[in-house]
């Protein structure tokens, strides 16, 4: 049985982002970030989180705060007092 891979506590509004804008393609937002469509993508599905500059980029692209763009989700269990 495989390892359950947990999902990325980064979620983001690109791709609806991206629909309110012209339904900008992946390819023309990889451009105007500077990275290629293949990082858009993975950004998009929660597969990669962007670096910080490159979460910039995007949500300039958008005309947006960071926040609007990126929401991070706590998923740290409390310590344990032993």
């Amino acid at each position: 049985m495989a390892p359950e891979v947990s999902a990325s506590p980064i979620s983001n509004q690109i791709r609806r982002l991206r629909f309110e804008h012209q339904e900008m393609t992946q390819q023309a937002l990889a451009e105007r970030i500077g990275v290629t469509r293949q990082t858009v993508n993975a950004i998009e599905l929660g597969k990669y989180s962007p670096s910080l500059e490159v979460a910039f980029r995007i949500a300039a692209v958008f005309a947006q705060p960071l926040e609007a763009v990126f929401q991070y989700r706590e998923t740290l269990s409390p310590r344990r007092r032993g």
